[in-house]
């Protein structure tokens, strides 16, 4: 009996101790979506969305620093190529970039014209020169389009703490 319980109790232990990949299939009740979801990040759901109209709306009026929580569809324009450690969407007509909380998670590096839905916070920020050569070399730009890049630019961007992405789109 005690070789039982101890057989358990190991099985448990190697159970619990797998690694986690923060990416876990997620499926929405029926209620809410009939979808399933790859999960990434936070645990979200894909309920109470914002419209982009909503989310271009609300930040029309910020500057640099203010914030705004949001919950949004968009589709998915590029995405780093060397980790997955950014991507960008289209809000309102605009790149908007995504970066997530903590680099706590990385998205799959072949999105690129997926839908997402992604929650967090939005803000203004100027981003620098060096930056925007920095993410522009990780986008994979020619050095012709890196060298372009002369001038600061106040953009719109995401900080997320969840991404869902939809099984099986490719």
């Amino acid at each position: 009996m005690k070789k039982i319980g101890l057989v358990i109790g190991c099985l448990c232990t190697l159970i619990a101790c797998k690694s986690n990949t923060n990416e876990v299939p997620t499926t929405i009740a029926a209620a809410e979506v009939s979808q399933s979801y790859r999960s990434f990040g936070q645990e979200i759901t894909a309920s109470e969305l914002m419209t982009i109209e909503q989310v271009f709306a609300n930040v029309e009026s910020l500057k640099v620093g203010d914030s705004i929580p949001v919950k949004f569809s968009s589709k998915v324009e590029s995405v780093c190529q060397n980790k997955g450690c950014w991507m960008k969407v289209n809000v309102g007509g605009e790149l908007t970039m995504v970066r997530f909380k903590d680099y706590g998670f990385f998205m799959p590096k072949d999105i690129a014209g997926q839908d997402a839905i992604i929650k967090g916070v939005a803000f203004v920020e100027e981003e620098s020169v060096e930056q925007q050569r920095h993410y522009a070399e990780d986008a994979g730009k020619s050095p012709e389009e890196i060298a372009a890049i002369t001038e600061p630019r106040k953009q719109l961007a995401v900080l997320s703490s969840g991404v869902l992405l939809p099984e099986g789109e490719e």
